[in-house]
């Protein structure tokens, strides 16, 4: 494949300065820098970019490939790294923070880590909420130090190694040059201080483990898996910074009687046989004190009723569900003599004789039909 015109691959005319190629270069590297750009073709793209940059941003190179072009009898113009401008180390000062003023201060301020507790409730409670106190491990300012560390009468010193920037340059040579790679000073674990006297409370840490008790107002109509937030109640900032979050995450308990659906709730009522053929009036439980329902005569068993906004109330204030009820006719299993002449009574003025006594069992006509009698 034919190699691209330099002066086209960096977008520039060859009247072009220094000033102009150097800020092409920079642009386009970090436009197709493999880290940033994850596009098949962009590590191919970036090599491209480096090599025109190399070239003309030397004067004798620069001044063979005016004369010769990619036909240079010198057969390249040499290699050379990430050098020129600072190279590697400049680019990726532009891509992580480092260098100059782009450089991250390791001490400036953090916010806290987030903590998680998860909270066991009853169905009533979680339907209704309730204000309830949890405690909590944490990590506190150590109040001997006030988080610096140190011993009382010392402060912490700039690290002699990073010289406070809480990081280490290290060069590594590679087929493509010489790469500057950042590392964390583990001098001081990117701190950019060390502690030559450590607090004896904490270790140096600057912090220290302690419960702490918290106040925590469960909303009505939180449901299981479903978290709360309580602001600024999670690990303390570093540096001065704000402390994290706590998120409550809750755990409902079933019911014995009540089955949850979103807002909505759904429950079983049994009746009697009489109850459903003749009709009646029955006490039905709600979350909010029973309520009378009118079952109507001839009521089948898995009719479903619906008690308008007797379910849950929404977490987020959207208004109320509904309870539904599904009847179930309960067979009795147990008869007086009584009972059983009232049954029969009954059957014979409906027409509905119990097999087996007036009439041949369907399961006997069944067993003939299969022997073919």
């Amino acid at each position: 494949m034919d190699k691209r015109d330099y002066y086209e691959v960096l977008g520039v005319s060859k009247s072009a300065s220094k000033d102009e190629i150097k800020k092409a270069y920079r642009k386009l590297s970090k436009k197709y820098h493999p880290d940033i750009n994850k596009e098949p073709d962009a590590d191919v793209k970036f090599k491209e970019v480096k090599e025109a940059y190399e070239v003309l941003s030397d004067d004798q190179k620069k001044a063979h490939y005016d004369q010769f072009g990619h036909t240079d009898p010198n057969q390249g113009f040499g290699g050379g790294g990430f050098e020129g401008f600072g190279g590697f180390e400049d680019i990726f000062s532009s891509f992580f923070g480092g260098g100059g003023s782009r450089r991250r201060d390791p001490n400036a301020p953090r916010q806290g880590a987030d903590l998680q507790y998860t909270m066991t409730l009853s169905f009533e409670d979680a339907v209704f909420g309730k204000e309830t106190e949890i405690e909590i491990p944490r990590e506190e300012t150590c109040e001997t130090c006030n988080g610096s560390g140190a011993k009382e009468g010392t402060k912490p010193e700039t690290c002699g190694h990073c010289h406070g920037s809480g990081q280490l340059n290290v060069e590594q040579n590679t087929p493509f040059g010489k790469i500057v790679n950042r590392r964390v000073c583990h001098h001081c674990n990117g701190t950019g201080k060390q502690i030559k006297h450590k607090c004896s409370t904490c270790g140096g840490a600057g912090k220290v483990k302690k419960r702490k008790k918290i106040q925590v107002k469960i909303p009505a109509g939180i449901d299981d898996g479903q978290q709360l937030r309580v602001s600024g109640q999670g690990e303390p900032g570093v540096n001065g910074g704000p402390s994290g979050d706590l998120y409550v995450v809750f755990h409902v308990r079933s019911h014995e009687f009540f089955e949850r659906d979103g807002d909505d709730v759904y429950c079983e009522m049994p009746i009697t046989f009489v109850q459903a053929a003749l009709g009646d009036e029955v006490e039905v439980p709600t979350l909010y004190g029973k309520v009378k329902l009118k079952v109507p005569a001839g009521t089948q068993t898995g009719t479903k009723f619906r008690l308008k906004d007797k379910g849950i109330q929404n977490v987020r204030g959207y208004g109320k569900g509904d309870q539904h009820i599904v009847v179930r006719v309960i067979t009795p299993t147990k008869l007086t003599e009584k009972q059983k002449q009232l049954l029969h009574d009954f059957a014979e003025v409906s027409g509905q004789v119990p097999q087996g006594e007036h009439e041949e069992s369907f399961f006997a006509k069944v067993k003939r039909a299969f022997k073919g009698e």
